[in-house]
Formats: C-alpha cells, structure tokens, sequence
C-alpha cells in the first residue's frame, strides 16, 4: 500500500490501510487515518492530523507553514476529519500562534485543484470550494457551504451554513446563513436571496423556509440599520432554531453583514 519511492518520516504515524502513491513525501508528527489514500507527489507537511477515509490526490499540499510574515516555525497544527477530498494542486496550511494554532477543517468536504485554505481557518462539513476558490487567513467557514470557483474570502471573513456562492465572487463582509451571494471579478458579494434549492434539498420544513424568508425580507427589503432589523426578526418571527442562527450569526458579526 506504500510505494517504494514514498518518503516518509519515522515519525509519522499511518493507520491500517492507509495507502501512499509514488514520490509522496510525509513528513514528521503526521497522523493519518485508516483508509486515507495519498496521491503522488502529494506532499503532507508536519503537525497534521489527517482522519479516515480522506483521499487526497497528486499534487496536493497539505499541513505546509502558513504563508504569514509573523510566523516563525512554531508548533501550529493542520487537523482535517473523515471523508475528505482533496484534489490536485490544493493547498490546505496549517495554523499560526495568533489565534487557537489550529487550522481546522470537518468532515465530507471537497476541496477542488487549486482551491486554497490559509492559516487558522475554521471549515465545518459538507462544504465545496470549486477550482481555484481560496480562503484568507481566520475565516470561518459554517457546514454545506458551495463556493464557486474563483471566489476570494477575506481574512477573518465568515460564512453562514447553506450559503451558495457564485464564481468570482470577492466577499468581503460576512454572509448570511442559508443565502446565495453573489458578485463578480469586480465588485463584492451582494445577496441575491434565500437557498431555496439547497434548503428544500436537504429537507427543511415548509414552515422554516416561509420564516426565513420572511427574515430575509427584513435583513435586505426593509430599509432598516441592521440591528433594527435584527430587533424586528427577533419581535416578528417564531424563534426556530434557524431563525435563532441567523439572529446570532449577524450579532456577533464583527466584519459586517452582506446585503445588497
């Protein structure tokens, strides 16, 4: 399961059934997970945690030092879940000392060739960036996110969970849970409205929608400062469990909210 040419450190730690292809380089306090596959050329840097049944394809960069001035060879960690794919030419860094030392990344995500997710990222699961999408450092990224290709988040940027987002986008401000975003090579991320598809897709209630809809028309129709907007969702609207995350996600926005 391991070829000949593969280096590998003595101190990487592999599971059972971990397979590593031709001229993949592994290096030291690396753990992967049973049933990982390594393409390659691929190349898995130290202080990265990989789980189970991840395959990560030729070319990929996985757990390299983040690309960040103030770093200076610290102990940081790279840690990704189960599941994962992440194909040619993707490059996923590990963390610096300025936030948790953690660049953190779920389950079930597809990370696309040449897609990019920089120091001290938070990534949930479910979550596809298309080619050549890339993520600053500090961004927080929520679960069944779909990036478009090209899209460029800035740093410490967050985006809300079910979130679609078009290609070539520029997001700037934080995106609203359960939203489409979209902009272009030349300008930033507006709100196009609710994820109607994708929520009706993964199964939520008719009630649910009706009531996100209803706070989505507040948030970007209404006219209103965002916490008055904020105050009337609140007043307005049956506190669902999603109407309580989109409340809470543009409360603590620190950035700021898209809309249109």
């Amino acid at each position: 399961m391991i070829h000949p040419t593969a280096l590998i450190h003595p101190g990487a730690e592999l599971a059972d059934n971990v397979e590593v292809g031709p001229y993949a380089v592994i290096g030291e306090h690396v753990r992967i997970g049973r049933g990982t596959t390594i393409g390659a050329h691929a190349v898995i840097d130290r202080w990265t945690e990989i789980g189970e049944d991840n395959q990560i394809f030729h070319m990929a960069s996985v757990g390299a030092a983040p690309q960040d001035l103030k770093y200076k060879g610290e102990e940081t960690w790279l840690k990704i879940g189960n599941k994962n794919i992440i194909r040619e030419f993707a490059t996923l860094h590990r963390a610096t000392t300025a936030d948790t030392g953690v660049t953190v990344v779920g389950d079930d995500n597809m990370f696309m060739a040449y897609s990019h997710v920089a120091h001290d990222c938070r990534i949930g699961s479910n979550v596809i960036m298309a080619n050549s999408a890339a993520l600053a450092g500090h961004v927080t990224v929520e679960d069944y996110v779909i990036f478009g290709g090209l899209t460029a988040v800035h740093q410490f940027a967050r985006v809300g969970a079910h979130v679609m987002v078009g290609g070539g986008t520029l997001i700037g401000t934080d995106i609203p849970p359960y939203t489409i975003a979209t902009g272009g090579l030349r300008r930033d991320a507006q709100l196009r409205g609710l994820n109607l598809i994708g929520l009706k897709r993964r199964g939520f209630s008719d009630e649910t929608i009706s009531c996100l809809k209803r706070a989505y028309k507040i948030l970007v129709l209404s006219g209103l400062k965002l916490p008055e907007a904020i105050e009337r969702i609140k007043r307005e609207i049956s506190p669902l469990p999603e109407i309580n995350h989109f409340v809470e996600f543009m409360e603590h926005s620190k950035r700021g909210i898209c809309r249109r």
